[in-house]
């Protein structure tokens, strides 16, 4: 008899957390092969991708190497982006990969499944407006935050060095969608470009030079956060010199800057994308499998897709039901880590030929990190309840989380080492990535 073969399609938080779960408990044991497919080579944590946009982060200290990762934990890892499946034969196909080059690295593949999860997650929605492809920088992957770092960098030294005055919005930067991901880039955006400045940019003057806007088309920002906090963060942006533009609809994008439905526009030279999510296209009718209306896999409680039990789905390209009112699991980070938590039992369960477990949404509360100024958030659960959070507690919290994510992949011994080099690294490392 033939190993059982579980291949998991996507490596973010969920989809890696289960590959190293099942390599552990059974893949070190033999009693199934486990492969997880990737078109990136290196992971990191996707909420940390506002730190790698700003400069604060540097992704090659922080990133994970999926080959290193499935020699340690017992599971493969082959590079590549899926692009078809094929139910009857139980197969799906990987598109050929190229070099930067162009030259064609790896042929296109097939790879044989008897359990398929599905754990591709999300990407930014455009919701079809003109402009925002052609003029927008997105913060899906990794190597889209280099690209806006890049720019960010490239922008603020053409400025310093051209001998020219600074035009009115030059240096600005538009962020549209005022969820977490774009609250935290604006403030993180604030302190970074004084850091530049204090770096040598010295002809640039932040105060007078850059303006970052945040642009929502909600009544406010941080829908997700009970009123009370989103507005304590908008106070934060406020003092900090963050124009924040609510109830404000985007028409159009130009490479001048924002449109508006009030035929307004906000000049930036810098246009990030941040509003709404859509699981990525590919999904849609993937060999005749259940999709909703932004391709996410529609799944049952088990996690099993409704048209095919031997494929799974969980993350944020997977419409999980969360309550008997139709309401869908939050495309959250603690959402995609309790499901693979799941999967990694329900797995072993089903290849001993036990029923699979239902899933069940544990809201443990949102937190928002507003750079090194503050963080705000709710915490929900135990005897509390819901429990506002702000300050040097919340920003412990909003931490742990991130510990928590790398004690999954890696151990809590070296996940604490992992800290502790990180440390040691301020003192030698300038505050932002200046290359």
């Amino acid at each position: 008899m033939s190993t059982h073969r579980i291949i998991i399609v996507g490596g973010g938080a969920g989809g890696l957390e289960l590959a190293t779960k099942l390599g552990r408990s059974l893949g070190r044991k033999g009693r199934a092969e486990i492969i997880l497919i990737d078109a990136s080579r290196t992971h990191i944590w996707k909420p940390l991708l506002h730190e790698v946009a700003a400069g604060t982060l540097d992704s090659s200290e922080d990133e994970l190497e999926y080959l290193a990762q499935a020699r340690w934990n017992h599971f493969r890892f082959r590079l590549g982006r899926m692009n078809g499946l094929d139910r009857h034969n139980k197969t799906i196909r990987l598109a050929p990969s190229f070099n930067e080059e162009g030259v064609e690295i790896i042929p296109e593949r097939l790879f044989a499944y008897d359990t398929l999860v599905m754990a591709v997650g999300s990407l930014c929605n455009d919701f079809g407006i003109p402009g925002v492809k052609e003029h927008c920088l997105f913060l899906d992957t990794t190597a889209q935050a280099e690209r806006f770092q890049k720019q960010l960098l490239n922008c603020m030294l053409k400025a310093h060095t051209s001998g020219k005055p600074i035009a009115e919005g030059e240096l600005n930067v538009a962020i549209v969608g005022a969820g977490a991901t774009g609250v935290e880039l604006a403030a993180q955006l604030h302190h970074v470009t004084r850091l530049l400045s204090a770096y040598g940019l010295d002809s640039i003057d932040p105060e007078k030079h850059i303006r970052i806007h945040l642009v929502e088309a909600g009544p406010r920002i941080l829908p997700a956060l009970p009123a009370r906090l989103a507005a304590a963060a908008q106070n934060e942006l406020h003092r900090l010199g963050v124009t924040v533009h609510s109830g404000q609809r985007v028409v159009s994008i130009s490479e001048a800057g924002i449109h508006t439905a009030d035929g307004g526009m906000i000049p930036a030279g810098l246009k990030v994308w941040a509003a709404g999510i859509k699981a990525p296209a590919f999904l849609h009718e993937l060999d005749g499998l259940e999709t909703n209306q932004i391709n996410q896999l529609v799944v049952s409680a088990s996690l099993q897709t409704t048209r095919d039990e031997d494929i799974f789905a969980l993350g944020d390209c997977a419409a999980c039901p969360m309550d008997e009112q139709g309401n869908l699991v939050p495309p959250r980070a603690q959402a995609a880590h309790q499901q693979a938590s799941l999967l990694a039992k329900s797995l072993r369960r089903r290849l001993q030929g036990k029923p699979l477990l239902p899933y069940r949404y544990h809201d443990y509360g949102s937190l928002v990190a507003m750079g090194r100024y503050t963080t705000v958030g709710n915490l929900m659960g135990g005897l509390a309840g819901s429990m506002m959070v702000s300050g040097f507690f919340a920003r412990f919290v909003y931490l742990s989380l991130y510990k928590m994510h790398q004690a999954a992949l890696y151990g809590w011994p070296r996940a604490l080492l992992i800290s502790l080099l990180h440390f040691l690294r301020k003192g030698v490392d300038p505050q932002v990535k200046l290359h």
